[in-house]
């Protein structure tokens, strides 16, 4: 018979946090809705071109970054490519193998996208450094965990 782990209590101070990340969570993933339709972009779109901005990236990574599958990606990235956003190109490491990258106009529309954000940087701004610190340090505990 197998043993089963106890359930851990909930306290009301949790249960108060939990509802509090969600709440931040839905008015960020609202923000950065309405920021995409601006550009003219679907959220999973935005999102893509937010990483390629950074570097561009095989198709199976764009994938797991964005928990989807990779057909999914691979229609994004047609409709970014179709739009002057994103480039398909060689890696040079695996020439058998397909990055996607930003170009220039994308990562001005990411540029864009990312300074429209005001939700997710204003509040922080008002936090002091050690406070943003400490909630950043308190996140990746949790993500680690």
């Amino acid at each position: 018979m197998p043993t089963q782990k106890p359930t851990p209590r909930v306290d009301p101070l949790t249960m108060e946090v939990v509802e509090l990340i969600g709440t931040v969570v839905a008015r960020y993933h609202e923000e950065y809705e309405e920021a995409a339709a601006e550009h003219a972009l679907t959220g999973a779109q935005a999102r893509l071109l937010g990483l390629l901005s950074l570097e561009p990236l095989p198709m199976r990574q764009l994938a797991r970054k964005l928990r989807c599958e990779p057909s999914n990606v691979t229609g994004i990235v047609d409709r970014l490519e179709a739009r002057g956003l994103v480039e398909r190109r060689p890696d040079p490491n695996d020439r058998r193998v397909k990055l996607a990258a930003a170009t220039a106009q994308g990562r001005r529309v990411a540029r864009g996208l990312r300074d429209s954000l005001h939700f997710a940087r204003e509040p922080l701004a008002a936090l002091s450094t050690a406070e943003r610190e400490s909630l950043r340090d308190l996140l990746r505990r949790m993500l680690e965990a």
